[in-house]
Protein backbone atom coordinates (compact mmCIF):
# COMPACT_ATOMS: atom_id res chain seq x y z
CA UNK A 1 0.00 0.00 0.00
CA UNK A 2 1.21 3.84 -0.82
CA UNK A 3 0.01 6.65 1.47
CA UNK A 4 -2.50 8.70 0.23
CA UNK A 5 -1.12 12.48 0.14
CA UNK A 6 -3.93 13.01 3.21
CA UNK A 7 -2.62 9.99 5.20
CA UNK A 8 0.91 10.99 4.93
CA UNK A 9 0.47 14.50 6.05
CA UNK A 10 -1.77 13.69 8.73
CA UNK A 11 0.96 11.00 10.20
CA UNK A 12 3.23 13.65 9.32
CA UNK A 13 1.82 16.34 11.86
CA UNK A 14 1.59 13.83 14.63
CA UNK A 15 5.39 12.96 13.73
CA UNK A 16 5.98 16.75 14.54
CA UNK A 17 3.83 16.83 17.79
CA UNK A 18 5.59 13.74 18.91
CA UNK A 19 9.42 15.07 18.25
CA UNK A 20 8.05 18.75 19.91
CA UNK A 21 6.79 16.65 22.99
CA UNK A 22 9.56 14.63 23.71
CA UNK A 23 11.41 18.39 23.40
CA UNK A 24 8.99 19.57 25.62
CA UNK A 25 9.62 17.12 28.39
CA UNK A 26 13.17 17.37 28.17
CA UNK A 27 13.30 21.03 28.22
CA UNK A 28 11.63 20.57 31.82
CA UNK A 29 13.51 17.75 33.19
CA UNK A 30 16.10 19.52 32.93
CA UNK A 31 14.82 22.72 34.14
CA UNK A 32 12.66 21.81 37.09
CA UNK A 33 12.99 23.01 40.65
CA UNK A 34 10.18 22.53 43.50
CA UNK A 35 8.28 20.61 45.41
CA UNK A 36 8.16 17.10 44.63
CA UNK A 37 11.49 17.58 42.04
CA UNK A 38 12.81 14.25 41.71
CA UNK A 39 9.53 12.58 41.21
CA UNK A 40 8.26 14.70 38.07
CA UNK A 41 12.03 14.72 37.22
CA UNK A 42 11.64 10.92 36.61
CA UNK A 43 8.24 11.37 35.60
CA UNK A 44 9.43 13.36 32.30
CA UNK A 45 11.82 10.92 31.56
CA UNK A 46 8.53 8.40 31.17
CA UNK A 47 6.93 11.23 28.72
CA UNK A 48 9.84 11.56 26.73
CA UNK A 49 10.67 7.87 26.20
CA UNK A 50 6.93 7.48 25.04
CA UNK A 51 7.38 10.36 22.65
CA UNK A 52 10.30 9.16 21.48
CA UNK A 53 8.90 5.53 20.84
CA UNK A 54 5.42 6.65 19.12
CA UNK A 55 7.67 9.30 16.51
CA UNK A 56 9.38 6.29 15.60
CA UNK A 57 7.04 4.00 15.08
CA UNK A 58 4.69 6.88 12.83
CA UNK A 59 8.01 7.40 11.40
CA UNK A 60 8.79 4.10 9.95
CA UNK A 61 4.83 3.47 9.29
CA UNK A 62 5.46 6.61 6.70
CA UNK A 63 8.17 4.62 5.54
CA UNK A 64 6.77 1.43 5.27
CA UNK A 65 3.94 3.23 3.62
CA UNK A 66 6.01 4.78 0.69
CA UNK A 67 5.93 7.99 2.68
CA UNK A 68 9.12 10.08 3.82
CA UNK A 69 8.67 11.76 7.39
CA UNK A 70 10.54 14.68 7.86
CA UNK A 71 12.14 15.15 11.75
CA UNK A 72 14.38 17.76 10.78
CA UNK A 73 14.42 21.07 13.52
CA UNK A 74 13.35 23.83 11.13
CA UNK A 75 10.05 21.13 10.43
CA UNK A 76 9.49 20.64 13.56
CA UNK A 77 9.91 24.24 14.15
CA UNK A 78 7.86 25.22 11.88
CA UNK A 79 4.88 23.22 11.70
CA UNK A 80 4.07 21.39 15.59
CA UNK A 81 0.82 22.59 16.93
CA UNK A 82 2.50 22.92 20.49
CA UNK A 83 3.34 26.11 21.92
CA UNK A 84 7.26 26.80 21.79
CA UNK A 85 8.59 25.37 25.38
CA UNK A 86 9.93 28.00 27.97
CA UNK A 87 13.03 28.90 28.63
CA UNK A 88 15.34 28.99 32.21
CA UNK A 89 14.32 27.64 35.10
CA UNK A 90 10.62 26.16 35.71
CA UNK A 91 8.57 25.68 39.16
CA UNK A 92 7.13 22.13 39.35
CA UNK A 93 3.39 23.63 38.66
CA UNK A 94 4.20 25.48 36.04
CA UNK A 95 6.42 22.43 34.18
CA UNK A 96 3.09 20.15 35.13
CA UNK A 97 0.66 22.74 33.61
CA UNK A 98 3.47 23.18 30.53
CA UNK A 99 4.41 19.46 29.93
CA UNK A 100 -0.09 18.66 30.21
CA UNK A 101 -0.87 20.75 27.71
CA UNK A 102 1.54 19.80 24.86
CA UNK A 103 0.59 15.93 25.87
CA UNK A 104 -3.05 17.10 25.57
CA UNK A 105 -2.20 18.54 22.36
CA UNK A 106 -0.43 15.92 20.82
CA UNK A 107 -3.62 14.02 21.10
CA UNK A 108 -5.60 16.51 20.23
CA UNK A 109 -3.73 16.34 16.55
CA UNK A 110 -3.82 12.48 17.17
CA UNK A 111 -7.91 12.93 17.22
CA UNK A 112 -7.83 15.58 14.81
CA UNK A 113 -6.50 13.28 12.17
CA UNK A 114 -7.53 10.08 13.43
CA UNK A 115 -10.47 9.58 10.90
CA UNK A 116 -8.72 10.51 8.13
CA UNK A 117 -6.27 8.14 9.08
CA UNK A 118 -8.89 5.22 9.48
CA UNK A 119 -10.50 6.10 6.03
CA UNK A 120 -7.53 5.64 4.02
CA UNK A 121 -5.52 3.28 6.32
CA UNK A 122 -7.18 1.21 9.21
CA UNK A 123 -4.44 -0.74 9.97
CA UNK A 124 -2.85 2.57 10.73
CA UNK A 125 -5.26 3.62 13.65
CA UNK A 126 -4.04 0.65 15.63
CA UNK A 127 -0.61 2.24 16.18
CA UNK A 128 -2.80 5.74 16.70
CA UNK A 129 -4.42 4.45 19.27
CA UNK A 130 -1.37 3.18 21.45
CA UNK A 131 -0.41 6.37 21.25
CA UNK A 132 -3.73 7.89 22.94
CA UNK A 133 -3.91 5.47 25.27
CA UNK A 134 -0.24 6.01 26.96
CA UNK A 135 -0.42 9.80 26.19
CA UNK A 136 -3.82 10.31 27.89
CA UNK A 137 -2.73 8.37 30.43
CA UNK A 138 0.67 9.92 31.24
CA UNK A 139 -1.37 13.65 30.87
CA UNK A 140 -3.93 12.05 33.73
CA UNK A 141 -0.85 10.96 35.89
CA UNK A 142 1.41 13.82 34.95
CA UNK A 143 -1.57 16.31 36.17
CA UNK A 144 -2.47 14.18 39.47
CA UNK A 145 1.06 16.04 40.84
CA UNK A 146 -0.77 18.74 41.52
CA UNK A 147 -4.30 17.36 41.82
CA UNK A 148 -6.53 18.03 44.73
CA UNK A 149 -9.66 16.33 46.40
CA UNK A 150 -12.27 18.59 47.30
CA UNK A 151 -13.51 16.93 50.26
CA UNK A 152 -13.11 18.86 53.81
Amino acid sequence: MKASEELAHGLQAILVDLIELSLHGKQAHWNIVGPNFRDLHLQLDEVVSAARLHADEVAERLRALHAVPDGRSATIAKTTSLHEAGEGLITTDHAIDRVVAALEGTCTTVRGVYEAVEKNDAATTDILNQILLQLEKLAWMVSAEKATTSTP
